[in-house]
């Protein structure tokens, strides 16, 4: 993984002294009395608090309304903390202002040749510029597009421009030891499907284990050594996946022979790799021959796009970031805001920089502030709580406050606050962005309350094992004693 960088803005000389000096006030009164005595609390979230033995030096809670940005809780609110994927907001929203909310990616087609009856003589190029959504029925249009342009057989090969970005080198288990989960994937200019493959397990009429994958890829071998046992679908004992080679993968263990339909959603090869197997697949369902192989390559031709594939509007692409924590979907959103405020290449150092200052430009205290990996997949990202709120107040103020509100996870109804608060009052009157790593739990965005007005809550819990359930109970808390406002 590339090194990481803080980023930071500098106050003006008077602003930093006041800062400096609440913070070492602050700091003063919690080493004189208990963390949890810091602020008042209301007794339910106390309660909470208490009974986790957690308080300030793990804790930062601001509640604000909506509007008059009047405080009503509070805690530890300045104090940095890593905010896991909360880090999103930032990225999606200062996104939505520098694009614009109609901000489409192309991916663009060109022929070495023209073609001459349905025969491209040559190589077939795809220039990509980071579609952060190049899904497998994404794609097909686009493969769709190019036989509608009238090439039928390609004589050549698949050649991929991905200069749009310039990335440094990344290890995938940089973050984890877990390179082969779709989460890990990192950015890539011509990123199709998210580079991922669902492998379905089922029973076949023996019991014995059916390995499919979708979408599929024609060259990807499998070595299924999955055993029979017996058991519920929750019995996959020891199951192991791994990387075995070069468009090969093997799986391993026990699968229960009265089971259907367990998926596991992995990396199995390079983006290149999948692009190229994808590709020849789709292509002979549009009825074409290709049978060429892939390489890299920079297009410098000057003749114009043979079909040039637009992404949907980024208005629409924040919501499956947002709701469902898509974390190479958000990085890509950083890395157009790089192209567009400092030119191709896109580089991470300017997509960094580029939302930092759009921020402070704005009135965001950024002092402090590190976003090294704008999906939140960081142990060094940092943000403090009002700084998020800052963020969200900012965001409601926007002409596109509907489309970024509307872009995060309903409680009780969807993305990742679909299961919390689902058979209560509070169901449907929160949008959240939850965010959760080893030893890290956060949750931000918008509450309205029962009496109708709406209020910005952030709560950034970083400490011992809070991801395992302490840190949903102090959200939960929070969120509850806001509702009833």
């Amino acid at each position: 993984m590339r090194m990481w960088e803080q980023i930071s803005v500098s106050f003006k000389s008077k602003e930093r002294a006041r800062f400096m000096s609440r913070s070492l006030i602050t700091a003063l009164v919690l080493l004189l009395v208990p963390s949890w005595a810091a602020a008042v609390m209301p007794e339910s979230v106390e309660q909470v608090l208490n009974r986790h033995q957690l308080g300030s030096g793990q804790v930062s809670v601001l509640v604000q309304r909506v509007g008059d940005g009047e405080t009503i809780l509070e805690l530890a609110p300045d104090r940095l903390r890593n905010p896991a994927s909360v880090t999103k907001l930032p990225v999606t929203f200062a996104a939505l202002e520098i694009l614009g909310p109609t901000h489409t990616w192309r991916t663009e087609i060109y022929a070495e040749n023209e073609p001459r009856d349905g025969v491209l003589d040559g190589n077939l190029w795809l220039r990509g510029t980071g579609d952060p959504y190049l899904v497998t029925e994404q794609f097909w249009k686009l493969v769709g597009g190019i036989r509608r342009a009238g090439v039928e057989h390609i004589t050549g090969d698949l050649v991929l421009d991905v200069s749009h970005f310039a990335l440094e080198p990344e290890d995938p288990g940089a973050f984890d030891d877990r390179p082969d989960r779709a989460y890990n994937q990192a950015p890539h200019a011509l990123l199709v499907n998210f580079n991922a493959v669902r492998f379905q397990i089922d029973s076949d009429g023996n019991g014995q284990a059916r390995v499919s994958t979708d979408p599929p890829l024609p060259e990807l071998r499998i070595n299924n050594r999955l055993q029979r046992s017996s058991g519920g679908c929750g019995a996959h004992r020891g199951m192991s996946y791994r990387v075995s080679g070069d468009l090969e993968v093997s799986l391993e263990g026990e699968h229960p022979g009265g089971c259907r339909g367990f998926n596991l959603l992995r990396v199995a090869m390079s983006p290149e790799d999948f692009a190229h197997q994808l590709f020849s697949g789709l292509w002979r369902q549009w009825g074409g021959e290709f049978r060429g192989g892939w390489r890299r390559d920079i297009w410098t031709g000057s003749q114009r796009p043979l079909y040039t594939h637009r992404s949907p509007p980024l208005s629409e692409l924040i919501r499956p970031a947002n709701k469902f924590s898509n974390n190479v979907m958000t990085r890509h959103f950083k890395l157009a805001v790089a192209a567009e405020v400092h030119g191709e290449p896109a580089t991470t150092k300017g997509g960094n920089q580029a939302i930092i200052d759009f921020y402070a430009e704005r009135g965001v205290n950024t002092d402090g502030m590190i976003m090294d990996n704008a999906a939140g997949l960081s142990r060094t990202n940092r943000f403090t709580a009002r700084q998020v709120v800052e963020i969200l107040q900012l965001a409601q103020r926007s002409p596109f406050s509907a489309e970024f509100r509307s872009s995060l996870a309903l409680s009780g109804l969807d993305g990742t606050m679909r299961r919390r608060f689902s058979d209560g009052p509070e169901r449907g009157r929160m949008h959240l962005k939850t965010g959760t790593l080893n030893h890290v739990s956060a949750v931000a965005g918008y509450v309205r309350s029962r009496s109708d007005q709406d209020y910005v809550v952030v709560v950034l819990i970083n400490g011992e094992n809070v991801h395992w359930g302490p840190g949903r109970a102090v959200q939960d808390s929070v969120l509850a004693w806001v509702y009833q406002q």
